[in-house]
C-alpha cells in the first residue's frame, strides 16, 4: 500500500500528527500541510491518492481549497469540521467533498472511511453478469473505466457523484430512495435528517444539465426517491 499517498491539511498540528500515526500503521505515506496554500504545492509534486481536510483554516480555509482542487481533479476529499450543523455539513458537500466528518472524530472510523474512498475511487469489482458499462441519451457510463460521457464531453465527477450515477444508470429504471443510496454507497445506516444524498443528486444534475422541474436523467419520483 506504500504507493498510497494520502494527504492531511489541518492547522492544528496535533491533529494532523494524530492522523499520521494511525495512516503510517495502516501502510498509507503521509503528506501533512496546515494551510490551503501549502497543500497545493503538495499536491502539484506529489502523486496524492486521497486528501483529508480541515474546513477552518487560516489563509485559504478548507471550502476555498477544495473548491481549487476540484477545478482539475477528482480524486476523494474527506472534510473535518467542529462544526456540527446540517447546512454547514452541505456546504462542505456541495463543494465537492465525498463525506464529512465532525470533530471530535475516531482515528478508526476515519481510517475506515479513508480504506472506503479509496475502494470506490479504485474502480469496482465487476459482479457476474452486469453490464460494465450503460448508454442513455447520450450519457454513457463506464464503470471498469470510472469515466462518464455526455455527448462524448467526458463528466467530471467525483468518485461518490460517480457511484450514485453508475448506482442509477445500472438499475435499469428501478427507483432507489435516499436511504437505499445512502447505504449503498456509504455503507452506514440512514438517519432522517441526512441531506446527503440530495446535495449529491443536485450536483450531479448540474453537471448532466438537469433541472429539477424537467430533468432528462435523473428523476424524483415523489415519496419514493430517484431514477434513470
Amino acid at each position: 500500500m506504500a504507493e498510497t499517498q494520502i494527504l492531511v491539511v489541518d492547522d492544528e498540528k496535533e491533529i494532523c500528527d494524530l492522523i499520521e500515526i494511525y495512516l503510517r500503521n495502516e501502510g498509507y505515506d503521509v503528506y501533512k500541510a496546515n494551510d490551503g496554500k501549502a497543500a497545493l504545492a503538495i499536491l502539484e509534486s506529489q502523486a496524492i491518492s486521497l486528501i483529508v481536510l480541515d474546513v477552518m483554516m487560516p489563509g485559504m480555509d478548507g471550502i476555498a481549497f477544495c473548491k481549487e482542487v476540484r477545478k482539475t481533479r477528482d480524486l476523494p476529499i474527506i472534510m473535518l469540521s467542529a462544526k456540527t450543523q446540517d447546512m454547514d455539513k452541505i456546504f462542505g458537500l456541495m463543494t465537492g467533498a465525498d463525506d464529512y466528518m465532525v470533530k471530535p472524530f475516531n482515528p478508526l472510523e476515519l481510517s475506515a472511511r479513508i480504506k472506503s474512498q479509496l475502494r470506490r475511487y479504485g474502480g469496482f469489482e465487476k459482479p457476474a453478469g452486469e453490464e460494465e458499462s450503460v448508454e442513455y441519451n447520450g450519457l454513457v457510463i463506464r464503470r471498469g473505466e470510472h469515466r462518464a460521457t455526455l455527448y462524448g464531453k467526458e463528466l467530471s465527477l467525483t468518485p461518490t457523484e460517480f457511484e450514485i450515477l453508475w448506482l442509477l444508470a445500472a438499475g435499469n429504471g428501478r427507483v432507489y430512495s435516499s436511504e437505499e443510496i445512502f447505504e449503498q454507497i456509504w455503507g452506514e445506516k440512514y438517519f432522517d435528517s441526512n441531506n446527503t444524498v440530495m446535495v449529491h443528486i443536485r450536483h450531479l444534475r448540474e453537471k448532466l444539465g438537469d433541472t429539477s422541474k424537467n430533468p432528462v436523467y435523473i428523476k424524483t419520483v415523489w415519496g419514493v426517491g430517484y431514477k434513470i
